[in-house]
């Protein structure tokens, strides 16, 4: 079963962690890489660009609101695509990221 894993960040925070925090936080996304690929369950991941654009379409017109978030600091920095038995599976590979000290990560199941 596929699950979506998007890692929220506050660019402001991130910004102003030290360079060992984030160096820590780097080592356990390889960490994880290391494991689900030895697993089998790595589908795919990607980080993800600071910029971002909000559309709607209303009736044909459509507006462009800037991002990268609407009424908040947080971003969605990047996601994991796994496969793996189930939600709670997802859910304690969600836990294994440095993010998540101090962001949420949220875990949504990819129906098919």
């Amino acid at each position: 079963m596929k699950h979506l894993l998007l890692i929220q960040n506050n660019v402001e925070t991130w910004n102003e962690l030290p360079t060992s925090e984030i160096e820590a936080i780097m080592r356990a996304h390889a960490a994880v890489q290391q494991e689900l690929r030895a697993t089998g369950e790595f589908v795919e991941a990607h980080e993800l660009g600071e910029e971002a654009k909000f559309v709607r379409n209303n009736s044909g017109t459509y507006s462009v609101t800037d991002g990268p978030f609407i009424e908040t600091k947080e971003i969605v920095a990047g996601y994991y695509i796994v496969d793996c038995a189930d939600m709670g599976r997802a859910v304690e590979i969600a836990a294994k990221f440095g993010e998540a000290r101090l962001w949420p990560i949220e875990v949504r199941r990819i129906d098919p």
